[in-house]
């Protein structure tokens, strides 16, 4: 592409066939090497790396530094703006809980969070854990879910300084401002307190990541004492452990994708053992949230696709004693739901949008609270406290920075605690956001949101960066994005593709981009696109799709499908050997994932459909857009060797002359890079890439 002159010569992988067959089906994979054999020791210490791997990872972060050297001074000027929207020295609002308010602040050049808690009555702040200074002399470090105990004497903190996500829980005497001597290694990170403060619930992770079993850790005793409290020998499972708001009960919730199964015991008795709630049956989800003498259940069993409301008594929790109190509704999606004294409390979507909705628990009356824009994002924060009237939400939009508020109950009165400045300056009516319909090729209308300067011609000329996800469930919402303006603010057409295979329009739009309707999630983003051209929002030539993890999936796919239709690609630790990965079980993904992408060693029909998109098993010889890739060498969810394959087949068979580029921290996993601004550096990276090929450098 014209954009790239003069480039060096691109490393040229090394072949090593080596070849599998499965229900009569042989494939030959000859970048296999580029997996090292150690990989579970390297994700825990990565010098260990092979040689001959490291010396090629080498060779492709210099050729992706030469391909964008000319952007260097773009990217400070990227990094500089989006550092210049973020209020540095930022707070959230203390949340109450008993006698202290709980917070967390950043600091004028840090990096890391600093958690803090000031008396409820007044007095001295105190910083329970800094961040900044944990992290001190660390390439990288990553803070876990931090809690504090019952009794506000101590809190479990817990981090991971690798980026492989085994992480290490401490645990801090809040009154001494110390750690105590023990430390708990390979968690899953935070944990559930005992009622009386002297112990902890914790979720163990095995050599290839998968959370198998529940402990119990007494303070003041070794971890080689803990008390193993559930297994779960099912390694096609994730489970984990949590406390409930009235600290009276600790949940372990066993999951895949699509089945869950809870076990409940008191958290005041640590001898006590679980009790199964209801059995796991394939296909049913269930979540429970306390409400003093009940249990609410939110699941969808008995064919409420869309979720329903259940209770049933904490005495006897199990199916046969559940009761419906919020029933099931197609296209209403109940997304959760959270129980306080007088009041029940769920986020619901409806349409693509989100709303929240109160109950009071006496009287039965329901209101849901009312918001005006077209499109627009939520996020329900609840209360610590069980007895209280006062609920938090955060609100925004494309335009709108995000809102906090406190919500009563009660009175429905709506107190603005905190607007999120943007210390360089934003005037939402610079600009517009809008949500649009994509006509899909089946007739399914796909939504899309759109950000754009109220100045930029829609006639066609201005680049577009187009998102996508489409897995999981997961809807990617329509909030304030400090980050993207700096694309905006060049005249780039910022859009959001709520394909099938997220939860937008319901459950029904994640069950039709799921398994064998996997490629209505590729075709819907392809749709998106050719739309967007179509109406003059942008030019083919002049769309960026970008996507991570899963969506870098979508973006190999439909760089494979329809290339023609993209101008470039950036795919963020993109999943991309599908195939491969999901036949072997010794991933530490790969069992959970079946329910979402199929089974392909047990099922010869999985595997013919994993196989007919799976991105890396169907690079051909077409002319491929120019394409980035970014990932992280301690990667557990995606491991750095499939875009690192990725890359070398797109290499060896694009018929056209647009680089492939790849970028690999070599100190950082999924996740990229740690800190918020050394995160900030990463999306500058990306960014002047999409600047470079739409030609506003």
């Amino acid at each position: 592409m014209s954009a790239f002159k003069n480039l060096p010569t691109a490393p040229v992988a090394e072949k090593r066939p080596v070849t599998d067959t499965r229900h009569g089906i042989t494939r030959s994979d000859e970048y296999a090497w580029m997996r090292d054999g150690n990989w579970q020791a390297m994700f825990k210490d990565p010098s260990i790396l092979d040689p001959a791997i490291r010396a090629h990872l080498d060779a492709e972060n210099a050729y992706q530094a030469a391909a964008l050297a000319d952007t260097k001074e773009l990217q400070k000027t990227l990094f500089a703006e989006m550092r210049g929207r973020i209020k540095e020295d930022d707070s959230s609002v203390p949340a109450p809980d008993g006698p202290w308010l709980y917070g967390v602040r950043y600091v004028t050049g840090g990096e890391q969070p600093r958690h803090f808690r000031i008396p409820r009555e007044g007095g001295d702040e105190q910083i329970t854990l800094n961040g900044d200074d944990e992290a001190e002399g660390k390439a990288y470090f990553r803070l876990a879910g931090s809690g504090h105990s019952p009794d506000h004497s101590r809190m479990i903190w817990g981090y991971d300084d690798k980026g492989s996500e085994f992480f290490t829980l401490k645990i801090r005497d809040l009154g001494a401002g110390a750690d105590l001597s023990e430390q708990i290694e390979n968690t899953g990170g935070g944990g559930a307190w005992s009622a009386g403060s002297d112990g902890f619930f914790y979720t163990a992770v095995d050599e290839n990541h998968r959370p198998n079993k529940i402990f119990h850790h007494r303070i003041g005793s070794d971890q080689s004492e803990d008390r193993l409290i559930h297994e779960e020998s099912d390694s096609g499972f994730f489970m984990s452990v949590h406390g409930s708001r009235l600290d009276d009960f600790v949940f372990i919730t066993i999951n895949d994708h699509e089945t869950s199964e809870c076990w409940v015991m008191p958290a005041g008795d640590a001898e006590a053992w679980p009790q199964l709630v209801a059995e796991r049956e394939t296909g049913v989800e269930y979540s429970l949230s306390e409400g003093g003498d009940v249990f609410f259940i939110l699941t969808n069993a008995d064919g409420a696709k869309d979720f329903k409301i259940m209770q049933a008594p904490v005495s006897a929790p199990q199916k046969d004693n559940w009761t419906e109190i919020v029933p099931h509704k197609p296209g209403r999606l109940i997304l959760s739901v959270s129980a306080y004294r007088n009041h029940l409390v769920w986020m619901e979507r409806e349409n693509g949008l989100p709303r929240i909705v109160i109950r009071d628990r006496v009287s039965g009356d329901e209101h849901a609270i009312a918001f005006d824009e077209e499109a627009y994002a939520l996020g329900f924060h609840g209360a610590m406290e069980y007895d209280t009237e006062v609920v938090r939400f955060s609100y925004s939009s494309m335009t709108t920075p995000s809102e906090l508020y406190d919500y009563d109950m009660s009175t429905r009165a709506r107190t603005l605690l905190k607007r999120d400045e943007v210390p360089s300056g934003h005037d939402p009516a610079d600009y517009v956001t809008r949500r649009v319909m994509a006509p899909a090729k089946d007739g399914e209308e796909v939504p899309v949101t759109l950000l754009y300067r109220r100045d930029t011609p829609l006639n066609g000329s201005a680049p577009c960066l187009l998102y996508g996800y489409g897995s999981y469930g997961i809807a990617i919402p329509a909030g304030f994005n400090t980050n993207c303006l700096s694309l905006v603010d060049r005249g780039f057409v910022y859009a959001i593709a709520h394909i099938r295979g997220g939860k937008e329009k319901g459950f029904g739009w994640y069950d039709a981009g799921k398994r064998e309707h996997k490629t209505n999630t590729f075709s819907d983003f392809i749709a998106a696109a050719q739309y967007l051209d179509q109406e003059k929002f942008t030019a083919h030539d002049r769309i960026v799709a970008q996507g991570g993890s899963a969506g870098g999936m979508l973006m190999g796919a439909v760089a494979n499908m329809a290339p023609e239709a993209f101008g470039a690609v950036i795919a963020a630790v993109p999943f991309v050997d599908v195939l491969n990965t999901m036949l072997d079980d010794t991933l530490p993904l790969t069992p959970p994932e079946w329910p979402e992408w199929g089974n392909p060693i047990l099922s010869p029909e999985d595997y013919r459909i994993i196989a007919g998109y799976s991105p890396y098993d169907n690079v051909s010889a077409r002319a491929y857009p120019p394409i980035l890739a970014v990932a992280g060498l301690t990667d557990p969810r995606v491991t750095y060797w499939e875009p690192a394959k990725w890359v070398a087949r797109l290499r060896e068979m694009s018929s056209s002359d647009a680089p492939v580029l790849f970028k690999i921290n070599m100190e950082a996993g999924h996740a990229g890079a740690s800190g918020r601004f050394q995160r900030l550096e990463e999306i500058a990276y990306e960014y002047a890439f999409a600047l470079k090929v739409t030609g506003r450098v």
